[in-house]
């Protein structure tokens, strides 16, 4: 049974079961429904889906028997109210059967996280991990971090808990073994050694400072270093320094020297010391104040490559087991499982996802829960670490809590927003114009919910601020109502259905950067959708002299106000503020940087990567490729006659 699916009878630690007597109607229709379905299921493992009436999908569930777990739906008495209210919303449901239970859990897992349905646990922040990948398509390999797709041919060492972790480790490995980190383009470019080797941390390979195998030997050095054989490599590199130093070659026994330091400095921040685990996740469990965190440090190659905390989106009734498993089971649907995973609670079906995902990995995968010796101190630092993420997150709920509630108060709201956007605009006289929106909800900045909007109208003026204004209003709220369709209407007891995202898609409270006449901008846009009446909106106008702290607050049928310049909603206000602000100036940099950047050969179809490093290579600029000649094109490598032709007409219509 899936972990956020209901057993037959009462879930342990669910709230007071619904009599059959008081069932409601809505409930019976959903009973009927799922009556109709079970007439038709076999007694073979499998995945259902309960549906709504508009579509959405409630709950992802597997079973062992599809017919045996529907039929434990058509029982009302002995519910919890959650199960009350999924089986009251069903209004149809979809099944897929599999050859085996493990099967039904992998597609059970993949589904949950494609649908996201509001009844299920929900893994949130489900970013992939970044990696250490060493090339192998170069006669001299490059180390970057990597994430996403393992298309370069190479060696990917990983996973690490952040980027901050990748790049510390990649600044300490390249001060160690001297590999570089620049782009093939930069690498064909070189004339004489950049500044990286003039500090220690590149052999300068591109200009033949060191010779491919001499470097090709630093490189299987720092492989077998990430690969777990550090202490070998500590041990040649001090008998090569101490060898240097007895030949009289302090220089060299300096160098050898600074390596070791490199090496010493990667391997004493690795936090605690995993003996006897080369390769391991460890994840703890802690709940508190009806919210899970779930703690996992990564361990791989006798290394702590770091740690990250999770919060799963999960009903309070269930219990720490079942949130586990099924955020254990979404947590490996795209990533690689290692040969050992440590838990701080046991699992309700720990053999069935053990076998799930060693089926998945292609060998033996142990899920165990030590009780003792080192893997359970592992485990016992990690539950430390689970415990305070948690409170830290519940103190930082409740202050934003208050927060949102005093921003109610001020603005005449009649309930606290769950969604807060706030938009700004940025653009040096007119030119790379950015529209940003950021997000804020009771859990603090929702980041992967903030949008940018490159300002494509050719009609805005430059400078024109309304003009921005109103292309993102339009752009954003004319998607919300395609994509989302009418804001949701509250229930009887005055709650608006929670989307599977904790804010959901319509903004209850909208900040404007700017005074009355961007708050108008905005507003004429929401009326032309017929939904101003739907959204508050409040701008927020820098005041005299744009000092912080005298702001003036524009709401709509109200005088203009300003709040006391120590009240902690104005503060809450600011950092609102700042941070689209920030989001904005970051967007039109990176904008600039790309317009900047940006090649001519980028704009002549056929030109891919490797062509256009050719062309380069042979010819140095993009000028000088504009100024040659069909014949001289044809001399490149993969230049052909034809493509010679359009390369020579792009540039010649150009300078027409």
């Amino acid at each position: 049974m899936p972990s956020a699916a209901m057993p037959d009878g009462a879930m342990p630690g669910a709230d007071l079961p619904v009599a059959e007597d008081d069932a409601p109607a809505a409930t019976l229709r959903g009973v009927a429904v799922i009556a109709d379905a079970v007439r038709r299921l076999p007694n073979q493992p499998g995945v259902y889906r309960m549906i709504d009436a508009k579509g959405d999908v409630l709950y992802v569930g597997k079973a062992r028997s599809l017919k045996k777990r529907v039929t434990s739906y058509t029982r009302i008495a002995g519910q919890s109210n959650r199960i009350a209210r999924m089986i009251q919303a069903t209004a149809s449901m979809e099944f897929v059967t599999t050859r085996t239970e493990t099967e039904a859990l992998l597609l059970e897992a993949n589904l949950i996280k494609r649908l996201r349905p509001r009844f299920n646990v929900l893994l949130r922040d489900d970013k992939s991990f970044p990696y250490i990948l060493i090339r192998r398509d170069h006669p001299a390999p490059q180390i970057l971090k990597h994430r996403g797709a393992r298309s370069t041919p190479g060696d990917y060492f990983g996973p690490f808990a952040s980027a901050g972790a990748v790049g510390r480790t990649i600044n300490a490995l390249q001060k160690a073994f001297l590999i570089r980190s620049c782009t093939d383009a930069v690498y064909e470019s070189r004339t004489r050694p950049c500044l990286l080797h003039q500090i220690k941390r590149c052999a300068a390979p591109c200009t033949g400072e060191i010779s491919l195998d001499d470097y090709g030997e630093l490189v299987r050095e720092a492989r077998d270093f990430l690969a777990g054989r550090s202490a070998a490599i500590r041990d040649d590199l001090a008998q090569a320094m101490v060898a240097a130093s007895d030949d009289l070659d302090f220089e060299r026994a300096a160098i050898y020297r600074d390596r070791l330091a490199a090496l010493a400095h990667v391997t004493s921040h690795q936090g605690i010391n995993p003996q006897g685990v080369e390769e391991a996740d460890v994840f703890a469990v802690h709940q508190e104040g009806g919210q899970t965190a779930i703690q996992v440090f990564f361990f791989r190659t006798g290394q702590n490559w770091g740690n990250r905390a999770y919060f799963p989106k999960a009903d309070a009734s269930l219990e720490a087991g079942e949130v586990l498993e099924s955020f254990l089971a979404q947590f490996y649907d795209d990533k690689d499982v290692p040969r050992l995973l440590l838990l701080s609670t046991p699992l309700p079906e720990q053999e069935l996802l053990q076998n799930a995902l060693s089926e998945k990995a292609g060998r033996r995968v142990e899920v165990a829960v030590p009780q003792r010796g080192a893997k359970h101190d592992l485990v016992d630092h990690a539950l430390t670490n689970a415990r305070e993420a948690l409170g830290r997150r519940l103190a930082e709920t409740s202050s934003q809590g208050r927060l949102i509630e005093g921003l109610a108060e001020v603005f005449g709201l009649e309930k606290p927003p769950r969604r807060i956007e706030v938009y700004d605009n940025s653009h040096i006289m007119g030119t790379g114009a950015v529209g940003a929106m950021i997000v804020a909800g009771p859990e603090g900045f929702v980041k992967k919910e903030y949008r940018k909007f490159n300002i494509r109208s050719k009609e805005i003026t430059p400078g024109d601020d309304f003009g921005m204004m109103r292309e993102v209003m339009t752009r954003r709220f004319s998607r919300l109502v395609r994509e989302a369709g009418p804001r949701p209407e509250e229930s009887e007891d005055g709650a608006v259905e929670a989307a599977s995202d904790a804010v959901g898609p319509w903004p209850d409270l909208v900040l404007v950067d700017g005074g009355a006449g961007q708050l108008a901008a905005a507003r004429a846009i929401l009326e032309e959708l017929g939904i101003a009446g739907d959204v508050a909106m409040v701008g927020v106008a820098k005041g005299v002299d744009r000092d912080a702290g005298r702001e003036e607050f524009h709401v709509p049928g109200r005088t203009p106000f300003r709040l006391p310049v120590r009240d902690p909603v104005l503060y809450f206000i600011q950092r609102l503020r700042d941070e689209a602000h920030r989001f904005a100036i970051g967007s039109h940099r990176a904008r600039r940087a790309r317009e900047f950047t940006a090649n001519p050969l980028d704009e002549i179809a056929g030109i891919g990567p490797t062509r256009k490093r050719a062309l380069l290579h042979r010819f140095g600029t993009a000028k000088a490729i504009g100024r040659a000649g069909v014949d001289d094109l044809m001399q490149v490598d993969g230049i052909s006659e034809s493509l010679a032709k359009v390369i020579f007409d792009h540039f010649h219509d150009r300078a027409d």
